[in-house]
């Protein structure tokens, strides 16, 4: 049932419409053909009582010997006359509330003595035709009885002078639902209509939305986003304003962020400098190798840190570009490094990424070069999720503990216990690859892997084209 309802706010809505649409036509023509049913009854009961009246006007002023020519002549298919000494309404039964006998009594200009009496009932199982009915009339008697539409027979019998009775049998049914063609053409034109002044209009509504959705979608991955109009209802409006709005704050936040860790990274090179020159004159010779390594130790962390600061910095401007390509580019250039580093057979798909192709290339990197250290050998894969690319680096090392899978991501935490640069490295690494690839709108998780290793998972959103 999902797959036939639109994923768009503007198709749902049309739906609605449409389907409201629908329903209350259905109910006005359901209530139509109700009140038509009862309109045509009344009219062949109120027709039916005419006859009669006018039928013992006739029988009571004419010779006795022309009575059975007027029966004769006023019997039609659907409405038969006879005249006999006992009332075919012997009981009491349905009547249509009095409305056919003082129908009678009006036309007859007579007060209450003459006995009128009623019944009408619904015919719930087959009837054989009416006494006399001609052959024409069988068809219409077929159809009745073959259930296309439910008869209902009203018998009238009026008492004549002379102690007599005239018989009134007559036999009528629900008209049937008449949908003319160009009742429908009207129909589908009213429905096009609609269809299209709501597409429009609620493109008023629905178009904001859109640009509002890719524009928080470039802002996730990084993007400079330009300040959106404020256009459509109030509500939209609002919601508008409060995107700028957070948009700017974002962005001053980050600035000022950065700006920050530039700058201390900048100011603590002069006085680690000075600290090398005045480390050179210590005459001992082990605690100037100590103290040149623990400034050495310190100058790499403050590199680190601006790596980190420009990581985090949006303007380099985004491209899209290959993910295949991409990753095979910085495999080879592991292995160029010395790194044992292989590709997975194929390269992968054909993946359109919009990135920072610099900060991107200084996230995988890391990650990899993490996996080399610690795992002696790196494995790339590429393929196609839902809506991302997904990239996973595993290695072959001893992994880590199930509780710092998250740790590692903090800025200048190291596992390895030596706290030797060459080992652990300044632990900003993974914190500037997850930096860097959340700027991206993207997503990486580390687990440990069950035939030993550990496996890194990133997960970037297609760009244009990537499905």
């Amino acid at each position: 049932m999902r797959r036939l309802v639109p994923s768009t706010l503007r198709g749902q809505l049309v739906v609605v419409i449409i389907a409201t649409f629908v329903v209350a036509q259905g109910v006005s023509l359901w209530f139509f053909v109700d009140e038509r049913s009862l309109a045509v009854r009344a009219a062949l009961g109120l027709e039916a009582a005419d006859r009669a009246a006018n039928i013992v006007r006739l029988i009571e002023e004419a010779p006795a010997d022309l009575r059975p020519a007027i029966l004769r002549a006023a019997n039609s298919p659907l409405v038969r006359f006879s005249l006999g000494p006992a009332p075919a309404v012997d009981h009491p039964g349905h009547d249509d509330g009095g409305r056919t006998a003082r129908r009678i009594r009006t036309l007859l200009g007579e007060d209450d003595a003459r006995d009128i009496r009623v019944e009408l009932h619904r015919v719930e199982k087959a009837m054989a035709p009416m006494p006399g009915m001609p052959e024409e009339a069988m068809g219409m008697h077929g159809e009745m009885m073959r259930g296309a539409a439910a008869p209902v027979e009203m018998q009238i019998s009026v008492a004549v002078a002379g102690g007599q009775w005239l018989n009134v049998a007559t036999r009528f049914h629900s008209p049937p639902l008449q949908w003319p063609w160009i009742s429908i053409a009207i129909f589908a034109l009213t429905a096009v209509l609609i269809v299209g002044f709501v597409w429009l209009a609620l493109n008023r509504l629905t178009g904001p939305l859109r640009r509002l959705a890719r524009a928080a979608e470039r802002l996730g991955r990084g993007e400079p986003v330009p300040e959106l109009p404020e256009q459509g209802p109030e509500e939209l409006r609002s919601l508008t304003a409060a995107f700028n709005d957070m948009q700017d704050r974002l962005t001053r936040f980050v600035a000022e962020r950065t700006r920050l860790l530039a700058a201390l990274g900048h100011d603590l090179r002069s006085p680690l400098t000075a600290m090398r020159l005045r480390a050179e004159m210590v005459e001992d010779d082990e605690t100037r190798e100590r103290l040149a390594a623990i400034i050495e130790e310190m100058q790499q962390m403050v590199e680190a840190t601006l790596s980190f600061a420009r990581g985090m910095a949006t303007s380099e401007p985004p491209e899209t570009v290959d993910l295949a390509g991409f990753l095979g580019d910085l495999a080879r250039e592991a292995r160029e490094a010395g790194g044992e580093v292989a590709m997975a057979e194929g390269g992968g798909p054909p993946l359109p990424v919009r990135l920072r192709p610099n900060a991107m290339r200084r996230a995988l990197r890391n990650v990899i070069e993490n996996a080399v250290r610690y795992g002696k050998r790196a494995g790339i894969s590429l393929s196609r999720g839902e809506g991302v690319a997904r990239i996973v680096i595993r290695d072959e090392g001893p992994g880590i503990p199930p509780e710092a899978l998250e740790r590692v991501f903090d800025p200048f935490v190291r596992l390895e216990e030596s706290r030797s640069l060459e080992t652990g490295g300044t632990g900003l690494g993974l914190s500037i690859a997850r930096t860097i690839i959340h700027a991206h709108g993207g997503e990486i998780r580390l687990r440990n892997r069950k035939e030993g290793g550990l496996e890194a998972e990133i997960t970037l959103p297609l760009g244009e084209g990537g499905g």
